[in-house]
């Protein structure tokens, strides 16, 4: 089980989100392939986040990675977004969103929402590495029941999240925010995996 990103986003109903503060542990990776991953981790967590509505919960998969993602709204227009790989429970995982925003909103003044370069959160490090065992998430679940499982939405993939008519492969070509090398680093990824699944013996 393993956490490879959180990040708190300021998701207006419309309009572009931006990532007010984040975290990530991405040592599992190869030195060449953090760059790439990190800036993928950043799109995926602004895409799903800007494609959950206010008031709600979901997680999306995409190849072996999970976002899960709160998108709580109101006024101050915050999402959170952890992304876990698939053995990772979804209930703490949406117990720490719930407590990482809860914590952010307190200390955050919402006036600097406007420029996140001034934002600082040394938190999101600790939730990162005291949460990569989720049985501590447990405990936050014991103290916090007002999480309603009926309101989290699981997609099996990231293309049920997406407008219709709209594609992955697309907001990647499309994307500022994506190196040339991460956008490689994606198509490549994918080719591999269609053909692991193609000679896979059955």
């Amino acid at each position: 089980m393993k956490i490879f990103s959180i990040s708190v986003i300021l998701a207006p109903p419309s309009g572009a989100s931006a990532i007010l503060t984040s975290a990530s542990d991405l040592s599992s990776f190869s030195f060449y392939q953090k760059g790439s991953v990190g800036e993928f981790m950043t799109f995926f967590s602004k895409t799903v986040a800007e494609r959950t509505p206010q008031g709600q919960r979901q997680s999306v998969q995409e190849n072996n990675y999970t976002a899960h993602v709160y998108n709580r709204g109101g006024a101050e227009q915050l999402a959170a977004v952890i992304i876990t790989d698939q053995e990772y429970p979804v209930r703490p995982a949406f117990s720490l969103l719930t407590k990482l925003l809860d914590e952010f909103t307190a200390q955050i003044p919402q006036s600097s929402f406007a420029n996140p370069a001034t934002i600082n959160f040394p938190s999101i490090n600790t939730y990162i590495q005291k949460y990569q065992d989720p049985r501590q998430a447990d405990t936050i679940m014991r103290v916090q029941q007002e999480l309603d499982e009926t309101k989290i939405v699981l997609h099996k993939t990231i293309e049920s999240v997406l407008q219709r008519g709209e594609k992955l492969d697309n907001l990647v070509d499309r994307s500022n925010a994506l190196s040339a090398q991460s956008k490689m680093f994606y198509k490549t990824a994918k080719k591999v995996r269609l053909l692991s699944w193609r000679f896979l013996p059955f």
